[in-house]
């Protein structure tokens, strides 16, 4: 059998293929200059900062559908227009190592965090002897590199912890919820729940839902008797609850921002998608439970950005920044399409908001992905799918039909284990051609910023 060869892109095959993708995104599609973002993002080089966006679930049947919807079927979204894109499988595994087809979002985050595979629901820890293993956050902490996580979801839910903790299973959020893992207690010797972990870690930036974990009481350790934000404070931590509380915050020492107890409320609302369709709508743009003091994707993306480059002003590294839009994926659980195109558009925000950044800095590596594949399908409008369907009006005034169809109606929708885009422009960027693995990325990551 002859021996696997590594993939490894010369510079030669990166032109080409880059040049191909340049040629082509047309003019009318709103292409800016990509033959000149492809050319920077050939010459590598090592990257100052790196900017890793991730839509939760936003597989490209998610993307075309925020597309069709928002700017038109031959319209572009902010994420369409990095000069280079591949693609990259997401598998989890078992415990012997062998394929699990369909990942959760806890292992697919641990593959790029780590650059190992894990099995479902295990953060940043090895699948068969439950080991932690260092993560990309960490290693660019140790760089001397200011880092950042931001999410719409929970701090403490799986896609932001998979940077900063190291746990058997998701679940364990905060000191009150570590029934499934009793080895990382600290009651037990181990380094505790998420929440905790992770502002152990001094993260310099960490923004998201999730207050209900950090009011959680500390049960053991120096911290007993302290609330998880108590103990950030004791670490330092200025803690922000709204966007006016964000925006004027100082840079100097890390900040926490808890703007929902749970999730952050959704951006747009609409009628989830039903057993034998729904009547067309157009999405609801306000969603009336939403609190108006909740700071944007994009907006705490900025402020993030903001602090950590405050941070290492006068430092030869810069930053490591992780975004998440997280209810892609649980709009799409719900099979909801309004939600799901809402926070779409919302993470294609916070896209533009890290490609403006990058086009001042070009030393700034860009990424954009998603951790798995997810359910929603566009469908015939005649089509008469046994699952949930929902026929959308969009901005182009045309009927779009969604299906969801991966459980039973009543239930929720489950991930696919498809591949999924990854696109990217900055120093090293050519290494997301083709098709690679999740863990790919970590790799990538870990060269651009020259870690060890």
């Amino acid at each position: 059998m002859p021996r696997p060869v590594r993939r490894h892109l010369t510079i030669a095959a990166a032109v080409v293929a880059a040049t191909t993708a340049a040629v082509a995104v047309t003019t009318a599609a709103g292409a800016s200059d990509t033959k000149g973002q492809a050319q920077q993002a050939i010459k590598g080089g090592k990257a100052k900062n790196v900017i890793l966006l991730i839509g939760d679930g936003m597989g490209d049947s998610e993307i075309t559908l925020a597309r069709d919807y928002t700017v038109g079927a031959d319209g572009r979204l902010n994420m369409d227009r990095f000069p280079l894109t591949g693609a990259y499988t997401t598998y989890a595994v078992h415990k012997d190592g062998t394929p699990d087809y369909v990942t959760d979002s806890a292992a697919s985050g641990s593959g790029w965090a780590t650059g190992q595979k894990t099995v479902n629901g295990r953060i940043s820890k090895t699948p068969g002897t439950d080991k932690a293993v260092p993560t990309i956050l960490e290693l660019a902490q140790k760089g001397g590199y200011a880092t950042g996580s931001v999410t719409t979801a929970e701090l403490t839910d799986a896609t932001p912890a998979v940077l900063a903790s190291h746990v058997t299973d998701r679940s364990c959020q905060g000191p009150a919820d570590m029934a499934k893992c009793p080895t990382d207690a600290l009651a037990n010797g181990g380094p505790g729940s998420i929440a905790e972990q992770s502002v152990n870690h001094k993260v310099d930036v960490l923004f998201g839902g999730g207050k209900q974990r950090f009011d959680q009481k500390v049960t053991d350790g120096r911290y007993k008797g302290l609330t998880v934000t108590g103990q950030a404070q004791k670490l330092g931590y200025q803690v922000v609850t709204d966007d006016a509380s964000m925006k004027a915050v100082k840079p100097g020492k890390p900040v926490l921002g808890l703007f929902a107890p749970g999730n952050v409320p959704t951006e747009w609302t609409g009628k989830p998608a039903a057993k034998g369709g729904t009547d067309p709508q157009r999405c609801v743009t306000s969603n009336p439970d939403r609190p108006g003091a909740t700071p944007s994707l994009a907006d705490s993306a900025t402020k993030a950005i903001q602090l950590l480059e405050a941070k290492q002003k006068h430092a030869k590294k810069g930053f490591f920044l992780q975004i998440e839009g997280a209810s892609i994926d649980k709009q799409d659980h719900a099979a909801d399409p309004c939600g799901q195109i809402g926070e779409t558009a919302a993470f294609d925000r916070a896209v533009k908001v890290a490609r403006d950044y990058a086009a001042k800095h070009p030393d700034t590596l860009v990424v954009t992905t998603a951790d798995h594949g997810h359910a929603s399908q566009i469908v015939p409008l005649d089509a008469a799918p046994p699952g949930l369907t929902s026929t959308l009006v969009t901005d182009e005034g045309q009927p779009l039909k969604v299906s969801y169809g991966t459980n039973a109606p009543g239930e929720s929708q489950e991930h696919t284990g498809t591949e999924v885009r990854i696109a990217a422009q900055g120093p090293k960027a050519y290494r997301v051609l083709g098709v690679t693995n999740q863990t790919d990325l970590f790799r990538t990551l870990r060269e651009a910023m020259n870690l060890r």
